[in-house]
């Protein structure tokens, strides 16, 4: 959630200027609305509160409009952790043989519980990635309806590019992959990096494939279920993103994906 009251007066005057904006996000006119659209972010947290409300309108073009506006609000005050401390030779430390992981996202909580003994190197890594920060601000990027949720590619290039290639050895599949479980994607054998998705469905096939689950979502599936799905398969199967561009460009190039849902911040609480 962002908050941004200053004062009465100046809330007061604000809210006037920004439901003016957000009426004029609604407009057809492109120009129109970028211009508006570039007015809210100016006026940062102070828009905050009219915006949250426009995001949970019906109208899914406002709502996805509000959000992205919100998401880059977010993204221009959020201290974030320096690249060099996001890095491969910084991750370390034995995972706990349990414990649980809060994402805050753009669309609410939803809570993980990871157990090591399910995949041990893969719990490791996570739990690593988790501490260090890496998944702030990170995109749900391929989200296929009745399928998964994926994410996990940093939205700063930098810190993405160093991370492409620290790979880990894969785990014994000893779970499947049901409903609500976490699991590393992979490009083949002993490829995990970073990337995770969740299976939105019981997705026992994976199993054969090599995809060891290392936890699962404990609190919040419907939240999950929730995350914005309408872009699909990057081109040509479908409107989604491009994994390549967005491995070099980061966050700056999936601004042109204004749905996505995002995580605000992933931390460990138990």
């Amino acid at each position: 959630m962002i908050i941004g009251v200053l004062c009465g007066a100046a809330q007061e005057d604000g809210l006037g200027n920004v439901s003016d904006l957000i009426r004029r996000l609604r407009s057809d006119d492109i120009v129109e609305r970028e211009d508006a659209a570039k007015k809210l972010r100016a006026m940062g947290k102070s828009a905050a509160p009219e915006l949250e409300k426009a995001a949970k309108e019906d109208d899914l073009d406002l709502s996805a409009r509000a959000r992205d506006i919100l998401r880059r609000i977010a993204d221009d005050t959020r201290p974030r952790p320096k690249p060099e401390d996001i890095c491969p030779t910084k991750a370390t430390l034995r995972a706990p043989a349990v414990f649980k992981v809060e994402f805050q996202t753009s669309k609410g909580t939803f809570i993980v519980k990871v157990t090591r003994e399910w995949a041990p190197l893969g719990a490791d890594r996570f739990y690593n990635l988790v501490k260090m920060g890496y998944y702030d601000d990170c995109r749900f990027f391929r989200v296929i309806a009745n399928f998964i949720g994926q994410f996990g590619i940093h939205g700063n290039p930098e810190v993405a590019a160093i991370w492409k290639d620290a790979k880990i050895d894969d785990d014994p599949v000893k779970e499947s992959n049901t409903r609500g479980r976490i699991t590393f994607a992979t490009r083949g054998r002993n490829t995990r990096t970073t990337q995770l998705f969740i299976n939105y469905k019981d997705n026992g096939r994976l199993d054969g494939m090599g995809f060891a689950p290392f936890g699962e979502v404990i609190e919040g599936i419907s939240v999950v279920d929730g995350l914005y799905a309408e872009y699909g398969e990057a081109a040509p199967a479908g409107k989604g993103p491009n994994q390549g561009r967005i491995q070099a460009e980061g966050n700056k190039y999936l601004e042109a994906f204004a749905g996505l849902d995002y995580i605000m911040t992933a931390k460990i609480i138990d």
